[in-house]
């Protein structure tokens, strides 16, 4: 209906009224989707509203940086043409008014802004937005403190260098006190900003615990929000995932325990980030891998395995699994015991599950290890090819050396079962299977 002419210069009106529900008008209208965002930028309206931003009353502040924020959300163009009108000087002055209102406001569009890409968040720290962030996470008002710490996020997430400039304003000693606010969206967003900074490399993980945020992170998992949680054992994950050194701290802090606590306690994607984080525990060395066993941290990745519905859960489950079992016979045994492989192996073979799903539940990794023959026994029945010669092999390194297994191997039908494997001859499966054979006299093997 051709609103969009009718409201631009109902921006420059003489009664300031109109002038600021002119501009909401606008911010409603292309908030609304892409399109309409796009028809403000055509419509040559920005550079007016950032024009009168400087001189203009709170009211109008708030409504213009609305605006900026509405259209910037929806794609990284929209981003860039708030960018080239010269808006990020105009909101970053914005972050220095006397209003709470208007910093949160001009804090909100930021942060749209530099979410698209690391040139988009670049070109908000070169506009020195960040300085004047980490003074609005420490203003009383709780709406700015979360505001300004997702903005902060959104900064920090792309690089290493973005998440540098972050710290060097001392941002990270501010949200770290942050963890015990008792408002739950605060530290959601506080969590957050710590692990966009924390994931990136050794050096910035190490920053974010020497803020000693151990053991006080750790209540975060026992947060009624949902979100605090899974925020909280994210933080973790991306700093576990390092190194050894960082991994064995998080576990003298009592962090492996807590995780294992929290994946217990909840379902669907909250579990995600605690169950990747026992996964790099585990795989950084037998003695991690073992602190994750003791904490009794296998049986909650196998529920997850059964509980859950989506794919990309159960394949971090598996994987998780996998990392635990595949240092030495003893780790093997862990997994083996708790009667996941054939669970594993009837993921493997489902021809529903998903590409992820079949490459992390391949057992590959636990079978090399896995000495506990009753656990392999069942598989014997069941595996593929590819899997059955992991399988026979280990029954062919085992049985040679151990009486009782031998035993028990014919009794329970397993000697049986090899003769009926069609292996090529003068392949690997063909050797294990004859030298498990070469283990009992002809006429029993006949």
């Amino acid at each position: 209906s051709g609103v969009m002419s009718l409201l631009k210069p109902l921006l420059l009106d003489v009664v300031s009224t109109i002038q600021q529900t002119a501009a909401l008008a606008l911010g409603r209208l292309a908030n609304y989707n892409d399109d309409l965002a796009e028809a403000v930028v055509k419509g040559n309206i920005l550079p007016q509203l950032v024009c009168s931003l400087s001189e203009q009353n709170r009211f109008y502040k708030k409504a213009a940086a609305f605006v900026l924020r509405a259209v910037g959300k929806h794609s990284p163009q929209l981003a860039q043409a708030i960018v080239q009108c010269g808006a990020l000087e105009m909101l970053v002055i914005c972050l220095e008014d006397f209003d709470p209102g208007v910093k949160e406001a001009a804090s909100w569009a930021l942060g749209y802004i530099a979410r698209h890409n690391s040139e988009l968040s670049q070109a908000v720290v070169d506009a020195g937005a960040v300085p004047l962030l980490v003074l609005c996470i420490q203003e009383p008002e709780i709406a700015l403190k979360r505001i300004a710490a997702s903005t902060l996020s959104d900064i920090s997430k792309h690089s290493p260098e973005l998440a540098q400039t972050v710290v060097d304003a001392g941002a990270i000693a501010h949200l770290a006190q942050m963890i015990l606010n008792p408002d739950a969206k605060l530290k959601r967003q506080v969590l957050s900003a710590l692990s966009q900074i924390a994931k990136h490399s050794v050096d910035l993980a190490e920053l974010v615990v020497e803020a000693e945020i151990f053991p006080v992170v750790l209540t975060c998992l026992k947060d009624s929000d949902e979100y605090v949680k899974k925020n909280g054992a994210t933080l973790i994950r991306e700093i576990a995932k390092h190194t050894p050194e960082l991994s064995q701290l998080i576990v003298n802090a009592g962090g492996v325990a807590a995780v294992i606590d929290c994946i217990g306690s909840c379902r669907g994607t909250v579990r995600l980030p605690g169950i990747m984080m026992l996964g790099y525990v585990a795989a950084h060395s037998e003695n991690l891998s073992m602190a994750v066993i003791v904490s009794k941290g296998i049986p909650p990745l196998c529920a997850c395995l059964i509980e859950e519905h989506e794919d990309h859960i159960k394949a971090a489950a598996a994987w998780a699994l996998g990392q635990v079992g595949r240092h030495t016979p003893e780790h093997a045994r862990a997994v083996a015991v708790a009667n996941v492989l054939p669970t594993l192996l009837a993921m493997y073979m489902d021809t529903h599950s998903s590409e992820d799903l079949q490459m992390k539940a391949t057992l590959k990794s636990i079978l090399q290890k896995c000495t506990y023959l009753p656990a392999l026994e069942p598989l014997l029945h069941d595996a593929p090819p590819n899997i059955m010669k992991h399988i026979v092999g280990q029954f062919s390194k085992v049985l040679p050396h151990d009486s009782k297994a031998r035993r028990l191997f014919v009794t329970t039908g397993g000697l049986k079962k090899v003769q009926e494997i069609k292996a090529e001859p003068g392949s690997l499966l063909q050797e294990y299977i004859n030298t498990i054979n070469n283990c009992y006299p002809e006429e029993i093997v006949r």
